[in-house]
């Protein structure tokens, strides 16, 4: 495995960008609204990740000469290309859910922080589970 080939990936898993990425096929996006459709991002953590992908090539941003500065983020044609396999994933793990049984600690970093609320239901939430 060459050391490009696993430095894409390695941005491909990250936690973030197939969030992103999803949110970027829906049209292209400022900022504000990526952190707000997020729930959960970090500014600093979205900047980072924005970065990459756009050195990847998969995410390109482009600036607008006004006042205020305005910046949007839109996918390449590659990020397109790339939807189809991270949704398969996606599809995969929604499939599998049920089976997984996170540790208490890694589950505790999935909540939402205090002060946000989803913007839509989380399917798994909806699911009854059976006594413990």
């Amino acid at each position: 495995m060459t050391p490009q080939y696993r430095a894409l990936l390695q941005i491909l898993a990250n936690k973030w960008s197939a969030p992103i990425i999803a949110e970027l096929e829906k049209g292209p996006k400022r900022f504000g609204e990526l952190r707000h459709n997020l729930l959960g991002v970090n500014p600093k953590v979205l900047v980072q990740t924005l970065r990459r992908l756009e050195e990847f090539g998969l995410v390109e941003r482009k600036i607008y000469p006004t006042v205020p500065l305005h910046v949007e983020y839109s996918l390449t044609e590659l990020g397109h290309r790339s939807t189809e396999p991270l949704r398969a994933v996606l599809a995969w793990a929604e499939n599998y859910v049920d089976r997984c049984r996170p540790s208490t600690a890694s589950s505790a970093s999935l909540r939402v922080p205090a002060g946000r609320q989803p913007a839509r239901p989380c399917p798994c939430r909806a699911r009854t589970r059976a006594p413990s």
